[in-house]
């Protein structure tokens, strides 16, 4: 009988990409809501979290509790280690639904943050459990695959709201080698996969 093992650093991913696919609310907000709204609620959370972030790296007591209950479980290894501060990927999410609205209309933004939370988490997930080949650092082609795939769908999914045309194939393979290449490029994919791809289809 085929089974899974599932270690504590794949149940802790499973849980930050679960936080992901909860929040596909935000690309529906920004498709429904009037911008100024969108831009109010995203540009606000973000510089809540970024104080509360921040409050934390510095050790104050309401900011360290208020803040583990929040994101302990969802930090990658990166995200803490204490010689500096650096910022968690909910700041990089809540800038992205931020700058999207300002600077895509409608359709494209809620398409480029879409792409973001769900194909990132297929990536992840399909990696983890079913990744063999490995194509560049830890990042395996079956978990590369599923991020284009994933994202084409989306794009694909979107056609009556946006036309699909060569500028969403072209959207998808950029935001996947931003992914894929993450650290040569040195931005967050949160965040250089909805601007890269929401550029492209806005100038596409």
């Amino acid at each position: 009988m085929f089974e899974i093992t599932v270690s504590k650093n794949m149940k802790n991913e499973i849980y930050r990409k679960a936080i992901h696919i909860s929040s596909l609310w935000m690309p529906l907000f920004i498709y429904l809501a009037p911008q100024e709204w969108a831009l109010f609620l995203f540009g606000g959370g973000f510089i809540l979290n970024t104080m509360i972030e921040y409050a934390n790296y510095r050790r104050y007591k309401w900011a360290r509790k208020s803040f583990g209950r929040l994101f302990f479980r969802t930090l990658r290894a990166k995200e803490t280690v204490r010689d500096k501060f650096r910022p968690t990927g909910s700041m990089y999410v809540l800038a992205a639904a931020f700058l999207c609205s300002l600077l895509f209309s409608k359709p494209i933004a809620a398409i480029s943050l879409t792409v973001m939370l769900t194909a990132d988490a297929a990536a992840a997930l399909i990696g983890k459990f079913y990744g063999k080949r490995k194509i560049y650092k830890k990042k395996t082609l079956e978990g590369t695959t599923a991020f284009f795939a994933c994202a084409l769908l989306i794009n694909m999914l979107f056609n009556p709201l946006s036309t699909f045309t060569y500028a969403g194939v072209l959207a998808c393979l950029a935001a996947t080698f931003s992914e894929l290449f993450e650290d040569k490029i040195k931005i967050d994919d949160n965040l250089s996969v909805p601007l890269l791809s929401g550029l492209i289809l806005t100038i596409l």
